[in-house]
């Protein structure tokens, strides 16, 4: 009989996507979580996962061989006192993948405070259209494989590395496990307010996480204050650089990466290789910010021989990720589309792309703070400045925020409004939607089904 291997908390996008890597290897895979929505509930349904609902500890009767412990669970709950006190074996998510499965990969991470689900999709993409068939596990569902974790057929692994901790047993960065051969880092701001106290303790873990990448790989990364203090603290790797090259530049073989955008919503841009070649692609995602992506990840993909001709063919058939400005719909001539932005940067970058891609129709935000961080206030002063692109801005107040979005508002252009309820929010929105507009919804969470709810009630219009 095969091990069975119990998972708390599998319905986060890691440890779902975990949960597949495990039912593949030959593991029996059930788990629990209380916060289960689309899309990584549909996967594990589809794949005959068995999911329980909550942390009632009789789910451990019959007793599993392991169980993985998500980072989100913490002591006192009722299941994991339950795994302590019973002796049954435990450990987290990133260190069963690092050593059931990663260990002899060749293993491609992509870290950063934005972007690690696009890069990281846009990268095992490439290398799928290849010929490469990596294996991956990213923190969504990119739209060319509709799962958001695989196995592969080759040594090859692609692994979305995020900073945050590991379990409550152990407070590493969960990228730490992973020891990366080739490892992108995008940009590196203050975020997880609920672990890290400053960008100081953040940039140390990427400074732990640049000691494991071996001398004969690669480190991929843009030149920035941030970026730069890390590696200033020591690097054994060859660095390659990233960035965007000035309208009058010419390229040259000591730039590094980089990229032109040759229209403003980023559609249609120009990669440059370290030799100075030059390659156009035209592909559907939009923002100066994907272009950015795009140039991580051909140049990761470079790295593993992908030459880069194959790589900017694959972007212009790359169809993006679920969650990441993914158009829902288009009721009554309204566009709606769902983001998973939760920060100021990721908020005033999406908005930004979404304003150069449709100049003439009004743009309009509605955003839930959901995550630890922004829950915490800590980017409060930041957030109506994040928005400026927007026509108009709906902020979602809920529950248990203990501060007042009321004062985003007040710092706003004046476009700005709070609402407390999801029935009136989405009123609200309908009500202030006309044809031709463009909704962005922002949120890292089920967002009390506000998507769906939306488009109901414009195709109701």
């Amino acid at each position: 009989m095969s091990q069975h291997i119990h998972i708390l908390g599998i319905c986060g996008t890691f440890m779902g996507g975990l949960a597949l890597l495990a039912r593949d290897l030959g593991y029996r895979v059930s788990g629990a979580d209380e916060n289960v929505y689309p899309p990584m509930s549909t996967q594990l349904a589809e794949s005959g996962i068995d999911v329980v609902s909550g942390y009632d500890p009789q789910q451990l009767n019959p007793t599993p061989d392991l169980v993985v412990v998500g980072n989100a669970m913490s002591r006192g709950n009722p299941v994991v006192e339950a795994v302590l006190n019973k002796g049954i074996p435990y450990t987290s998510g990133p260190q069963w993948l690092g050593e059931q499965l990663l260990a002899k990969r060749w293993v491609l991470a992509v870290s950063g405070t934005h972007g690690k689900t696009t890069t990281s999709s846009m990268l095992a993409w490439i290398l799928d259209y290849a010929g490469m068939a990596p294996g991956f596990l990213i923190g969504g569902v990119p739209l060319n494989f509709n799962v958001s974790a695989r196995l592969g057929d080759s040594d090859f692994f692609v692994i979305e590395a995020d900073e945050y901790d590991t379990a409550f047993f152990d407070k590493r960065s969960k990228f730490i496990h992973y020891r990366p051969r080739t490892l992108v880092i995008g940009n590196i701001e203050f975020d997880h307010a609920d672990i890290f106290p400053d960008l100081t303790a953040i940039e140390t873990q990427f400074h732990h996480l640049v000691r494991c990448v071996p001398s004969e790989g690669a480190v991929i990364c843009p030149q920035t204050e941030s970026v730069d203090r890390v590696l200033a603290r020591g690097v054994w790797t060859p660095v390659q650089r990233l960035g965007q090259a000035a309208e009058s530049q010419t390229y040259s073989a000591e730039a590094g990466w980089r990229y032109r955008l040759v229209n403003a919503s980023g559609d249609h841009f120009e990669l440059a290789d370290p030799t100075g070649q030059t390659f156009p692609v035209a592909w559907s995602l939009l923002g100066e910010h994907n272009v950015a992506n795009a140039c991580a990840a051909v140049a990761a993909a470079h790295h593993m021989g992908v030459p880069v001709a194959i790589a900017c063919e694959a972007l212009a058939q790359f169809a993006g990720v679920k969650r990441r400005l993914e158009l829902r719909g288009e009721p009554a001539g309204i566009r709606v589309y769902d983001d998973f932005a939760h920060h100021p940067t990721a908020i005033q970058i999406t908005l930004e792309g979404m304003r150069a891609s449709s100049p003439k129709g009004r743009l309009i935000a509605v955003i839930e703070p959901r995550s630890n961080t922004m829950r915490s206030g800590v980017h409060g002063e930041r957030l109506a400045k994040a928005t400026a692109a927007a026509d108009e801005v709906f902020w979602y107040q809920p529950t248990g925020l203990d501060w007042s979005l009321e004062r985003i508002v007040a710092g706003g252009n004046g476009c700005a409004r709070v609402v407390s309820d999801i029935d009136d929010l989405v009123q609200s929105v309908a009500t202030a939607a006309q044809p031709g507009d463009a909704v962005v919804i922002m949120s890292n969470g089920g967002f009390g089904g506000f998507h769906e709810r939306l488009l109901a009630a414009l195709g109701n219009k």
